[in-house]
């Protein structure tokens, strides 16, 4: 089998690159203590798209440094009064959004209710608050990157927006917080891993080729570039001589997931393909093989960052257990 990465044997035993900072496990409890002390003011508007299946909202709620977030919200049409939907909540690649509303409804037929989160800042309706000290160019990981304040690391409040989203959707009187999942690919991916590490409430997580993972594994494998390319245009236009290396790559480790892993207590499946050159395989393991809960890996030997046949239905059976 060719390889882009390190054999299966080996990934299967990776523990990543990228340093983790001394005091991350304070850092992301202050972080969910203060998305506790925030009162997310939910709002529900009906959408505009409403069909016969479904009752379709834009779901906006106040996450971390008063961001106004938005989300697409689902829910069964015409259910038996009281009933309890399990719950999906997804999350988009990088730069993108929530998607449409139709490709939701494969859910909702099967009585599920749904939450899409837009990141901030990215291809949705969700705001991004601002305010960093620091150089923002292509892209979100640097974003705050400079800032004394580590809670300004863009990607920490991201994080904390998947755990918002689901302690509101869970909150829904017609939601079993029992029976939630979630999932994504790519970004997405990641930030399921993130969710789940940050909302225990997850019963099911399938992070699809995960992104946000051991920054300096892909640096180092030269592939520092696509979704990653903002980590060498950083170091190119700011630490040319990376004499800031080992600092810039421990503070990047506040929000790298192989070390939010370690708090996922949801049953997790993880698909990786093994010629993934966006997101490298032992990026993904990185945090695989830090997550203590029950796990299962679907390998695709010949596929990358891409569509991978049968994936859907794979899903779905998984989530069917919620």
């Amino acid at each position: 089998m060719p390889l882009v990465d390190k054999p299966l044997p080996e990934l299967k035993k990776y523990e990543g690159r990228n340093p983790c900072p001394k005091d991350f496990d304070a850092y992301w409890d202050a972080g969910l203590a203060e998305m506790r002390g925030i009162d997310p003011k939910p709002e529900l508007k009906p959408g505009p798209f409403q069909p016969p299946n479904a009752e379709c909202f834009d779901l906006y709620f106040t996450g971390t440094f008063g961001a106004r977030v938005h989300a697409k919200y689902l829910r069964p049409r015409n259910a038996p009064k009281g009933a309890k939907h399990p719950v999906i909540l997804q999350f988009h690649g990088y730069s993108g959004s929530s998607g449409d509303w139709w490709d939701k409804l494969s859910w909702v037929g099967q009585g599920y209710c749904v939450a899409a989160l837009d990141c901030r800042g990215q291809g949705g309706k969700s705001e991004d608050a601002g305010g960093v000290a620091g150089n923002t160019l292509r892209g979100h990981i640097i974003r705050g990157l400079d800032d004394p304040d580590p809670r300004k690391l863009l990607f920490r409040n991201i994080y904390l927006d998947t755990a918002m989203m689901a302690r509101v959707v869970l909150g829904f009187p017609e939601v079993d917080a029992n029976r939630a999942g979630a999932t994504g690919g790519s970004q997405g991916g990641g930030l399921t891993l993130a969710c789940a590490a940050l909302e225990p409430r997850v019963k099911r997580a399938a992070p699809v080729f995960p992104f946000l993972c051991d920054y300096q594994r892909v640096w180092e494998m030269d592939l520092a570039k696509g979704a990653y390319e903002e980590l060498a245009t950083y170091f190119r236009l700011f630490d040319p001589r990376h004499e800031r290396e080992a600092q810039i790559f421990e503070k990047l480790g506040y929000i790298d997931n192989q070390h939010l892993a370690k708090r996922i207590k949801a049953e997790v499946l993880m698909p990786v393909g093994m010629m993934d050159t966006i997101c490298p395989p032992s990026t993904q393991f990185a945090a695989y093989n830090k997550i203590t809960s029950k796990k299962d890996v679907v390998i695709y030997p010949d596929y990358g960052h891409e569509g991978l046949p049968g994936l859907n239905e794979i899903i779905f059976n998984f989530m069917r257990e919620l």
